[in-house]
């Protein structure tokens, strides 16, 4: 590793990006509600939409976009108000479920639907692009080759990333055994819902 980058510096890097990935935000908010409707094998496919979606904004971020977001106060209120609408209307729809486990019109019955909601949800928070334009550089030696310390950076974020979707995804598969009683379904429903509103409320608020 001294070659592609200091030792000290990645593991400072790997405890950040643990507790950074492993704070409840909108990914691991759904993962955990897909754990619970569908299992956490079904989930690998949502989880698959999302990491999908978080690269997408991190190439995004190498293209430069978050140096336009940065710039461009209208367009970043623009996309954040266009993601924060659309997890609120997730919220809205986990209210409706009431006492199902599936949320009307928003039907995850095929990997495929999994993996568009998962791409969807990813997709609409833009401050991740900000977050790898301003995160990640400040682990990045610059006197050693670019290349490797970002292409190490990386992985390291989809491994850690991916572990802890793995995990509240299996977490909402044990809270499914825990939800067969009457009313429980619907605390939970209303649970996500609440949180998908202060998700989409914080991101609505949220400053560059």
């Amino acid at each position: 590793m001294p070659d592609t980058m200091h030792l000290e510096l990645w593991l400072a890097f790997v405890a950040t990006t643990f507790f950074i990935s492993g704070t409840p935000g909108p990914n691991m908010l759904l993962m955990l509600s897909h754990g619970t409707r569908y299992g956490w094998q079904p989930t690998l496919s949502t989880m698959a939409g999302a990491l999908t979606g978080l690269a997408l904004l991190f190439t995004l971020s190498a293209f430069g976009l978050a140096a336009i977001l940065a710039a461009s106060a209208k367009l970043f209120l623009l996309l954040k108000l266009v993601g924060a609408a659309y997890l609120i209307y997730l919220g809205i729809q986990c209210w409706r479920a009431g006492d199902t486990l599936e949320e009307p019109n928003i039907r995850g019955d095929s990997a495929w639907a999994r993996y568009r909601l998962g791409l969807t949800v990813a997709l609409s928070n833009p401050k991740a692009i900000l977050f790898a334009a301003a995160f990640l550089p400040q682990f990045v030696d610059p006197k050693l080759a670019q290349g490797p310390q970002w292409a190490l950076l990386l992985l390291t974020f989809f491994v850690i990333e991916a572990g802890w979707q793995v995990a509240y995804a299996a977490g909402g598969t044990r809270l499914a055994a825990w939800l067969h009683r009457p009313g429980r379904i619907r605390s939970f429903n209303r649970f996500c819902g609440t949180a998908f509103f202060a998700v989409g409320g914080m991101l609505a608020l949220a400053r560059r």
